[in-house]
């Protein structure tokens, strides 16, 4: 059976947007008789297991592939010397480095990279000097395809110039639409788990707790937003270094039982996080690559109020399915939030224009099978 090795370059802690990708990529594989062997750098969760407990798919768990060193190196032909797979790809493991000469070596036919990465906050895409140039040109020369996984990282990806044009492609992630439960005992049981009541609306972010995604900014929002509407839970889900600092901040303001902190939610679909959600925010600092809780949230009808910043612009239409601001600027997050919270019919609205945006160019299937085409598989 021809085999294809994907390498992520994380911990598969919860059924997210990686692992939902993995588990459709397998099963599109499956339908064409392959065999999908994915590898992370630590054990899946008991949960993530099930989930991606697939005929022909097997798990592998190999030391880090993200900082290029000799060690990462020996660990990545270990990959393919146990699996002889035909096609490797390679996710958050940095672009500049090896893997593809050692995937060459072992005689895999074609290698794929995919860029997840956002950039730092105010950068500006631009042609790398002449030495990066071929110095990248040399060490990546093997690869088959630079996938990006929006417009804004292909731009950011061309612009350095550092591989030729017609070896990057632009593949949007997206969301898996059977997955998107309508079930209205998600969002019950989720306010009974976290102790929210019934009157009050929910104003949600999904987001490691780090400075990247404007948590400060949310947090502002917030206190703004309940001087004038004290009917409005905040929700923070995610984890990070900097949340026992955030609540320190939360309960100076004056807002501690207005912000819920859920820590890290193993299946948010399943557990109901945007089930639950009248509003959802994404106020992040950085450019964004893509925004794939954005996208979620639009799958479930969801209306976003997000930072243009970055990709996330090429998900939402400002007025239509969201509201796009300005990084930083908590004034006018809080008013588009006030606005949405007066009015029902325009979150409808919205969250239904969402939801058609996500199924006309952020379906899972459709994106998956696209990625599988440029493999060459039939």
């Amino acid at each position: 059976m021809p085999t294809l090795v994907s390498v992520f370059g994380i911990e598969p802690r919860r059924i997210g947007g990686t692992e939902t990708f993995a588990r459709e990529l397998s099963l599109q594989l499956g339908e064409r008789g392959w065999k999908s062997v994915l590898c992370f750098l630590s054990e899946p969760t008991e949960e993530v297991r099930r989930f991606l407990d697939l005929p022909n798919t097997s798990l592998g768990v190999y030391a880090s592939v993200k900082d290029g060193s000799l060690k990462t190196g020996r660990n990545l032909a270990g990959i393919t010397r146990d699996h002889r797979p035909e096609i490797l790809h390679l996710h958050f493991t940095g672009f500049l480095n090896l893997y593809s000469w050692i995937a060459r070596a072992q005689s895999v036919k074609k290698v794929f990279f995919t860029d997840h990465h956002s950039r730092s906050a105010g950068y500006v895409p631009a042609r790398a000097p002449f030495w990066k140039r071929t110095a990248a040109r040399c060490i990546n020369g093997p690869l088959t395809k630079v996938i990006s996984v929006s417009n804004y990282g292909y731009e950011c990806m061309t612009a350095f110039d550092l591989l030729p044009r017609n070896r990057f492609q632009m593949i949007y992630n997206g969301v898996d639409l059977s997955r998107v439960k309508s079930d209205s005992q998600l969002a019950v049981d989720f306010r009974s788990r976290y102790s929210i009541p019934v009157e009050r609306a929910i104003v949600t972010q999904v987001s490691w707790i780090i400075p990247e995604k404007g948590i400060v900014d949310f947090l502002e929002t917030a206190r703004l937003v309940t001087q004038q509407n004290r009917n409005v839970q905040f929700v923070l889900v995610g984890d990070g270094a900097y949340r026992k600092q955030y609540m320190k901040d939360v309960a100076a303001m004056g807002i501690a039982d207005r912000v819920t902190w859920t820590g890290m939610v193993e299946d948010p679909f399943g557990e109901g996080v945007f089930a639950a959600a009248d509003v959802v925010c994404q106020f992040s600092r950085w450019e964004e690559v893509f925004g794939w809780m954005i996208a979620e949230a639009m799958a479930h009808g969801k209306p976003v109020v997000a930072t243009r910043v970055g990709g996330i612009p090429e998900l939402i239409t400002d007025g239509e399915s969201g509201f796009l601001v300005e990084r930083g600027d908590t004034a006018t997050m809080s008013m588009r939030l006030l606005t949405l919270l007066a009015d029902r019919e325009l979150r409808v609205r919205m969250g239904q224009s969402g939801r058609e945006t996500v199924s006309e160019r952020f379906d899972l299937r459709k994106n998956v099978a696209q990625l599988i085409n440029s493999y060459g598989i039939a």
